[in-house]
């Protein structure tokens, strides 16, 4: 990945309100691939105390979309057309991890992945795993 389109996906995930808000955190990047983390909040926590599948759903998202912007061309964004979360498992622990990738890219449809996992102890749970088409458009 250049340092530009790096540039780019560490701009763009700043000005995200919502990933400020979850206090997600960009980790690995490189063309096709971003990982994002979170902690699990005690207000992004649902009733039983596992981690709310609103803070999977966002950080999976953010993770393929992110991983869709890496192998777009200079002056292009992307925007979520659909994505289909499988929960897989409750998200219990201390944060979650979010690995997003690109299964192909086309001109008018990105095909992409998310696997979520929760962290506790130094352990990984495959928690939930996502499926998504991304639709590039002009960047503003």
């Amino acid at each position: 990945m250049s340092p530009d389109t790096e540039a780019r996906i560490r701009n763009s995930f700043a000005a995200q309100s919502m990933m400020q808000t979850l206090g997600a955190t960009l980790g690995a990047l490189a063309a096709g691939h971003v990982e994002i983390e979170a902690p699990i909040l005690a207000t992004s926590r649902q009733q039983h105390g596992f981690g709310h599948a609103g803070l999977t759903f966002a950080i999976g998202d953010s993770a393929a979309g992110y991983a869709a912007l890496s192998v777009m061309p200079e002056g292009f964004e992307v925007l979520t057309t659909e994505m289909k979360i499988n929960l897989l498992a409750p998200a219990k622990g201390d944060a979650l991890i979010a690995r997003g990738a690109v299964v192909k890219a086309g001109r008018r449809l990105v095909i992409v992945r998310a696997d979520v996992f929760a962290l506790e102890g130094g352990q990984e749970t495959h928690i939930a795993m996502m499926t998504g088409t991304m639709m590039p458009v002009p960047g503003a």
